[in-house]
């Protein structure tokens, strides 16, 4: 991942409140589509400039060869608050990040997170590393807001369930482990979305914890057909269990993993 500072200048009177709703709106539509990752992006005023500092996938990430539509909508609204297009800099790369997987197709790929994670949630399943959302059609409408919500909502689970210390941890589970569970549906969708856009198949992450041993663990079934798919040799250390027919992949309990 890069770091990249963005520079607007004014180009006639305006005012706070214009110009924060033409960046944020900017930085939403990029973030919408994953150019830019993370939730929050400053704003610093200068004098007659502001500037935005972010984290991109790639070098070339914010080219306009990567624009959605609603993209190049919010950039053509920054003249109504008074703004240039903004100036790019690369300051360089963010060394407490993964860098992007390379542009070579994946024979597979896997919708996958955790609460640490700020980069794309779909994933080479050859690597492991990130694939940038810009990189494939519009998921829906326009852009790939749908994944990025559907990330948000996951890593929000995650991150009570990891912490433990209240009630909502359960259900918060639950959301993450149970495929009959709302966020689980809505991902599983996603992924087969992903892989009708991108021809790829395209596998769906299911977190387990829990359960009363390693040899039931072991003999667990893919919770949607009932078949077999524990694998012989874990993949990326992480996935234990792979169902091809239902594009789901899951690991043995990590209670019962030493």
């Amino acid at each position: 991942m890069y770091v990249v500072e963005l520079e607007f200048e004014c180009f006639d009177n305006t005012t706070i409140t214009a110009v924060d709703r033409a960046i944020n709106g900017l930085m939403d539509a990029l973030r919408y589509n994953g150019q830019v990752l993370g939730r929050e992006f400053p704003i610093v005023m200068g004098d007659g400039e502001f500037s935005v500092r972010a984290v991109c996938p790639e070098k070339d990430s914010l080219h306009p060869k990567n624009h959605s539509e609603f993209v190049k909508v919010c950039f053509n609204r920054l003249a109504e608050a008074c703004l240039l297009a903004p100036k790019f800099r690369l300051l360089g790369r963010d060394i407490n990040s993964e860098q992007a997987a390379e542009e070579e197709t994946p024979s597979w790929q896997v919708l996958y997170t955790t609460y640490v994670h700020t980069c794309s949630p779909l994933r080479s399943g050859e690597t492991l590393l990130p694939i940038p959302l810009y990189r494939n059609e519009a998921t829906f409408n326009g852009d790939h807001k749908s994944v990025i919500k559907w990330q948000t909502e996951w890593q929000a689970c995650d991150e009570l369930q990891m912490a433990g210390g209240c009630k909502a941890e359960h259900a918060a589970l639950k959301e993450i482990c149970d495929v009959n569970s709302d966020l689980f549906r809505r991902g599983w969708d996603l992924s087969k979305r992903i892989e009708y856009i991108t021809k790829i198949p395209t596998y769906y992450y299911q977190y387990r914890v829990g359960g009363k041993s390693l040899a039931e663990e072991k003999a667990r079934p893919c919770p949607k057909c009932g078949g077999n798919w524990l694998l012989e040799e874990p993949l990326h250390d992480i996935f234990h269990f792979k169902c091809d027919n239902c594009r789901i992949v899951s690991n043995i309990s990590w209670d019962h993993l030493k």
